[in-house]
C-alpha cells in the first residue's frame, strides 16, 4: 500500500462533488459556513465548479464533468487533499470517465467521503492502493464546536492514529428550520457482539457502504480478490454499514459478497448501525442477517457500533493496517503504521 502525506496548517484541500451537489438548504448553507470554518483552520480551498450545483437529478452534474472534477483535483500538484461534498444515490455512472491507471501511477492524496462515496474510496483503495478515509463530506464540518467524528476526522486528516467510540448516538434528527441546528445525540450506544462480548484484532480495514459495494462486485472495478491475496498475510477486518437496504436486501447483500469470495482472509466484522435499526421484515431483522450469514466464517462479529448513517460515524481508513478492540461496550482503534512513511 502506498503512504499518505498528511494536513498541514497552509495546505490547499480540494472540495468536489462527484455525486451530490449542495444546491439548497440545508446543504447550501452548511458547506457555506464549512468553507469559512476550514478557511478558519488555516487551510487554503480550491472550490470545484459542481459543488453548488443541482444541473441533473440526484446529481450535482453530468457523470462526464464530475469525474472530470475528480480528476482534476486529485492530480493537482497544488491540492494535498480531496474532500467530497455530499454523498447521493448515482455517483457510480462517474466510474466509467475515472482514469484508474492515470490515478494509480499519480503521488498517492487523500480523499474523504461517506456514504455513495463508496463508488471512489473502495476502487481507490482496491485498485490504486492508495489508502481512502471513509468519513463526513464537508458540510458536516459547519456545526461548531468540532466534537464527536467531525473532530475525529480533522484529526486523522492530520494524522492522528488512535481513536474511541462516543457514548450515545442520534437515532432521529432534531425537527428545526434552522441548517446549523444542533444535533440530538442521546440514544445510548449497546454494541453487540457474536461470538464473544470482546475481542481483540489486528489487520487490514475495507469497507463502505454496503448498499454500493454490492452493485460494484463482479464489475470491471472488483478488484477485491486480488486485492485481499497479495495481503492475505495481514487479513482483512471489514468494516460495513447500511443506509436503504432492509433488513432481508441485507442478509442477500452479505450472502452476495460472501460466495463472491470477498470475506476470504477476513478476521473480523465491524458492522454499522443500519438505517433499518430495530425494523423487522418477516420476523428479520438486521442482526439475524448478520450472524446469519456471517458466523460460518468463525470470525469475530461486532454489531452497532459508532458508524454509519445516524450520527456520530468514526471516520475509517481504507487499507490500513489496525488494531481493533472491543471492550466494556466501546471500541478502540489503533493505526499501526499510520505514520511510518
Amino acid at each position: 500500500m502506498k503512504k499518505l502525506t498528511f494536513l498541514k496548517e497552509g495546505d490547499t484541500i480540494s472540495f468536489v462533488a462527484p455525486s451530490f451537489g449542495c444546491a439548497e438548504d440545508p446543504y447550501k448553507t452548511r458547506l457555506e459556513v464549512a468553507i469559512e470554518n476550514f478557511k478558519e483552520l488555516g487551510y487554503k480551498l480550491d472550490l470545484g465548479k459542481n459543488i453548488f450545483l443541482a444541473n441533473s437529478v440526484l446529481r450535482s452534474n453530468s457523470a462526464r464533468k464530475c469525474a472530470q472534477e475528480f480528476m482534476e483535483a486529485y492530480l493537482s500538484k497544488e491540492s494535498k487533499a480531496v474532500i467530497s461534498v455530499g454523498g447521493g444515490e448515482m455517483m457510480m455512472e462517474i466510474l466509467p470517465f475515472i482514469d484508474f491507471n492515470k490515478l494509480k501511477k499519480a503521488p498517492p492524496k487523500i480523499f474523504m467521503g461517506f456514504s455513495d462515496n463508496t463508488n471512489l474510496t473502495f476502487p481507490l483503495t482496491t485498485i490504486c492502493e492508495v489508502p481512502t478515509i471513509y468519513g463526513p463530506c464537508v458540510p458536516g464540518f459547519a456545526l461548531k464546536p468540532f466534537e464527536y467524528d467531525i473532530l475525529d476526522s480533522l484529526n486523522l486528516l492530520k494524522g492522528q492514529d488512535r481513536f474511541e467510540g462516543y457514548k450515545c448516538w442520534q437515532r432521529y434528527g432534531k425537527k428545526t428550520e434552522d441548517p446549523l441546528g444542533v444535533l440530538n445525540i442521546t440514544e445510548p450506544k449497546v454494541i453487540k457482539t457474536f461470538p464473544n462480548k470482546d475481542f481483540e484484532i489486528k489487520g487490514r480495514l475495507l469497507g463502505g457502504c454496503l448498499d454500493i459495494l454490492v452493485y460494484l462486485c463482479g464489475t470491471k472495478y472488483d478488484h477485491v480478490k486480488e486485492y485481499i491475496e497479495k495481503y492475505k498475510d495481514d487479513g482483512i477486518i471489514w468494516y460495513l454499514e447500511a443506509c436503504d437496504l432492509s433488513p432481508l436486501d441485507l442478509e442477500r447483500a452479505l450472502f452476495s459478497l460472501r460466495e463472491a469470495g470477498w470475506f476470504k482472509y477476513c478476521k473480523g466484522f465491524l458492522m454499522g448501525r443500519p438505517l433499518c435499526f430495530r425494523k423487522r421484515v418477516m420476523g428479520i431483522t438486521h442482526y439475524r442477517a448478520i450472524k446469519e450469514n456471517l458466523k460460518c466464517l468463525n470470525v469475530p462479529i461486532a454489531m452497532d457500533i459508532d458508524l454509519g448513517h445516524f450520527k456520530p460515524s468514526m471516520p475509517m481508513i481504507n487499507g490500513e493496517i489496525c488494531e481493533v478492540k472491543i471492550k466494556d461496550n466501546n471500541i478502540f482503534m489503533y493505526y499501526l503504521e499510520l505514520n511510518n512513511n
